[in-house]
């Protein structure tokens, strides 16, 4: 098979949860042990970073590649969904995994794939882990898929486990309550390792500080480490500075992440980095530094908050859930208190959208629309329930012909936002 004959195979021969949803979701690791083993164990040949939460994971797992990576530690960095490029999940030191090596590793894995089946997500997970031994990284930063016990990439021993957030998300397959999804995302804390937490929430610290307590992991709550105040976007870098409890220390850093939520990955990011410093690496605060500067450019992340246009604004995020949508709405309002607003939107049909919808503005004008995958939302039924919400608007079946109506709509002083969904984002055409 060439590359995208091997593509094909993996989108359309293997369950795969962005397309099909929790049918391709397997509750427990047997196929992705199955796999390492066959492989010779790759896994074991690398250290590890292993971060869970709802939200912030994926910029919390860029942010710590980024600056691990300046620091001169050959960095790996397994993340998903993708949003361009299938390749865009493995990465070391940013640049993508080989077409050769996808082939390749596919090929010899067919037969065993063939006889034990696995999902899309464990097969790229294994496919992960054994570039990344072969390549003989320094230490990988490794995000979970979904949850974190039964979660594909559970079967590391990582020098650090690290808990984003707890919120609403995949409650069908997590749990309908804080607590029972925050016990899932506790799945990753390992015996006598090191686990940051990042958010200090009454519903959830519990449920970590019991498994930690069981498994004998030390426990940083990043909150009590530092605090972030007065994030400020100001051009293409948002403004922190940073307060050191313990030290009194302060320091200012730039991102080149603008979205305001950052702010809380940045304090779980730096007691991170406080933790690892700990246990036997060297990061200094300037290394720290010159990486949030450009961490787009050392990992390639896209999608959160990118101000792609001026004259309208058009910003692209990836946020989708009731806690991701908040926070678009919630900057909006700061950066952009006297514009119109346009949301070009669209979600997947497993998604809660009756807790997400009452979140948007009313006053706003909306552009509803799906992703081409089995799974979205059909962008009839998205406008048939924003409307019992009184979100008014018109259905699109393509994202790009909805985006070139918020355009015409939009005044030079306006805002478009598209979110709701990685697969909608996905399929946008973006010119110049």
């Amino acid at each position: 098979m060439n590359y995208e004959e091997t593509l094909a195979y993996l989108y359309q021969q293997l369950p795969m949860f962005s397309r099909i949803g929790s049918a391709a979701y397997k509750k427990d690791l047997t196929n992705t042990l199955a796999l390492c083993s066959f492989l010779g164990d790759p896994h074991q040949k690398f250290k590890t970073i292993h971060i869970a939460g709802t939200n912030g994971k994926g910029s919390t797992s860029h942010m710590l590649a980024a600056i691990l990576q300046q620091a001169g530690y050959k960095t790996g960095l397994y993340t998903s969904p993708h949003i361009k490029d299938f390749r865009e999940r493995i990465r070391i030191n940013g640049e993508m995994i080989s077409k050769n090596f996808v082939v390749d590793f596919v090929q010899k894995t067919k037969a065993v794939a063939d006889d034990i089946k696995p999902s899309f997500f464990e097969l790229t997970v294994a496919m992960a882990f054994d570039y990344f031994a072969a390549e003989q990284v320094d230490i990988a930063v490794i995000e979970t898929g979904l949850g974190g016990r039964l979660d594909s990439t559970n079967v590391i021993s990582p020098v650090l486990s690290v808990l984003t957030n707890i919120g609403y998300d995949h409650m069908n397959m997590l749990g309908n309550t804080l607590t029972e999804i925050a016990g899932e995302k506790a799945g990753i804390i390992k015996k006598g390792i090191p686990v940051v937490i990042g958010e200090k929430n009454p519903e959830t610290l519990p449920v970590f500080l019991d498994k930690a307590s069981a498994q004998n992991a030390p426990v940083c709550l990043a909150a009590e480490k530092l605090k972030v105040t007065n994030p400020s976007p100001e051009g293409r870098f948002l403004n922190c500075t940073v307060k050191y409890h313990n030290s009194g220390e302060t320091e200012n850093y730039k991102l080149d992440l603008v979205g305001l939520y950052q702010s809380r990955n940045l304090c779980t990011v730096l007691a991170s980095i406080e933790v690892l410093n700990e246990n036997g690496f060297n990061v200094s605060h300037e290394t720290i530094r010159q990486a949030l500067e450009r961490v787009k450019k050392l990992t390639g992340i896209a999608g959160r908050w990118d101000i792609v246009q001026n004259n309208p604004t058009v910003i692209l995020d990836v946020g989708h859930n009731e806690d991701g949508i908040k926070e678009i709405v919630r900057q909006l309002k700061n950066d952009y208190p006297e514009s119109g607003y346009h949301f070009v939107i669209g979600f997947v049909n497993d998604k809660d959208v009756s807790k997400v919808l009452p979140l948007f503005p009313r006053e706003a004008s909306f552009y509803f629309t799906n992703a081409h995958i089995p799974r979205a939302m059909p962008h009839e039924k998205l406008e048939e329930l924003a409307l019992e919400n009184k979100l008014t608007g018109i259905g699109y079946e393509n994202v790009n012909v909805a985006l070139e109506a918020a355009k015409r709509n939009a005044g030079p002083g306006d805002v478009i936002v598209v979110c709701g969904s990685f697969f909608v984002i996905a399929e946008l055409e973006l010119t110049g």
